[in-house]
């Protein structure tokens, strides 16, 4: 048997809206359409198909927004990783199509919290900022495809002072800010996508670990108490998921953490981020943070780390901040958690088919708030028969690495060793 879990530790869990309390899967149950894992591929692709007016049940082995779409940074940043492999797959003539692909998660979710009312701290701002000249020289680049394409949002260089200036610390030499990406308390938004796609009828199961689903013309996704038979199923559970031994060698399942302070002064709010803006930096072991609605400082970095200690967590990243923001040096942090995203070796998102009736969606390399939301569109769309943007993804095949499940934490950690010389160099 496999345990369920209720939500970790995190800022997010203690400051949600509600506790999800969906029932258990029990008995013979019939759908247009299961989909399996309610982060926010599942949710989102299970909303979408509700709104094309499909049954849909959505199985969940623990809470809705349990993974890494409860508990990651909220930040709200355009662009797919692994750009480089699908813009050459797509060729000179698909740039546009991949450009509107980068931006598409965004206006999903701007839709969703206006026409469902959703109370998730959205906000709008966003700053990339750099540490080296190399990084100056990549912003410059992304600038001018803003340009090309009229981005509709404001978007600006900022040079070394004025970069200081709003982020409160020395430790950049530049930035670009971008208006149009933004940060928002992730638990509640996929919560309220649940409570939507619920609300147009779709069945949502919790505390129903999925054990084996049965293929045939009808697939068949089998708990320990029930079964949902339906003429489509949909895989979404990313880094979790681990039903499919086919999934388990083509992503590594990598560790990030958060902790997050006591709510901050007026003042200390004042001296560190003015403008409320979510900041993310570009090394391959990156840091990313931002201040909550209550004004809390959440900050979030890799570590080879295996646990879930949430004292282990703050003794790593508080130093980090402390470096950054020494007058933070006598405030509390009250909470530290980690996730799980899942990473593949070429980075590009995972899309594809187990069987004609079988298809998943994963991989998404630390950019899962905007990328899961374009995903579940996409999903929803390969079930309706319309097939352009899944045969992109689909068409990249993964490398895989035989028996990466076994070894996961050893080359998680050599990885670890390796990008943090490339961010050195």
């Amino acid at each position: 048997m496999t345990e369920s879990q209720q939500h970790t530790g995190s800022y997010y869990a203690a400051s949600r809206n509600q506790l999800t309390e969906y029932p258990q899967l029990q008995g013979d149950q019939t759908a247009d359409v299961c989909v399996v894992g309610a982060g926010f591929t599942g949710v989102s692709t299970a909303l979408h198909l509700e709104e094309r007016g499909y049954k849909v049940s959505l199985v969940e082995a623990n809470r809705v927004g349990w993974g890494a779409s409860g508990r990651n940074g909220g930040q709200m940043i355009g662009g797919l990783s692994g750009e480089s492999a699908i813009a050459k797959a797509l060729g000179a003539e698909g740039e546009k199509a991949l450009w509107d692909m980068r931006w598409a998660g965004h206006k999903i979710i701007r839709d969703r919290v206006a026409t469902y009312n959703i109370d998730c701290d959205l906000k709008t701002g966003y700053l990339d900022v750099a540490i080296k000249p190399r990084h100056i020289k990549d912003l410059h680049e992304e600038l001018e495809m803003l340009e090309k394409y009229q981005f509709p949002h404001e978007f600006r260089m900022l040079s070394r002072e004025e970069t200081q200036d709003t982020t409160g610390t020395k430790a950049y030499i530049g930035a670009m800010l971008n208006m149009g990406n933004g940060h928002l308390h992730p638990l509640n938004l996929c919560a309220g996508e649940a409570a939507a796609a619920a609300s147009l009828g779709a069945t949502i199961y919790e505390q129903s670990p999925v054990l084996r689903i049965e293929r045939g013309s009808k697939a068949k996704v089998v708990t320990e108490q029930g079964a949902v038979t339906a003429d489509f199923v949909v895989l979404a559970g990313n880094a979790y998921h681990f039903l499919e031994p086919k999934l388990r060698g083509i992503m590594f399942p990598v560790n990030s953490f958060i902790i997050a302070s006591e709510p901050l002064s007026p003042e200390l709010v004042n001296q560190i981020n003015p403008r409320d803006l979510a900041i993310c930096d570009p090394n391959y072991i990156l840091e990313y943070f931002r201040l909550s609605a209550d004004k809390r400082l959440l900050f979030g970095r890799r570590f080879t780390y295996f646990g879930s200690d949430p004292e282990v967590i703050k003794r790593n990243l508080i130093p980090h901040v402390l470096k950054k923001y020494p007058q933070l040096a006598t405030t509390k942090f009250d909470f530290g958690w980690g996730g799980t995203i899942g990473v593949p070796i070429n980075r590009v998102p995972q899309m594809g088919r187990l069987a004609p009736n079988i298809i998943y969606s994963q991989g998404y390399s630390g950019h899962g708030v905007n990328v899961t939301h374009l995903a579940g569109q996409i999903m929803a769309d390969t079930v309706a028969g319309t097939l352009e943007r899944f045969d992109i993804f689909a068409g990249i095949k993964p490398l895989t690495i035989p028996g990466q499940h076994l070894f996961r934490n050893q080359m998680v950690a050599l990885g670890m060793i390796y990008y943090k010389l490339i961010d050195r160099l």
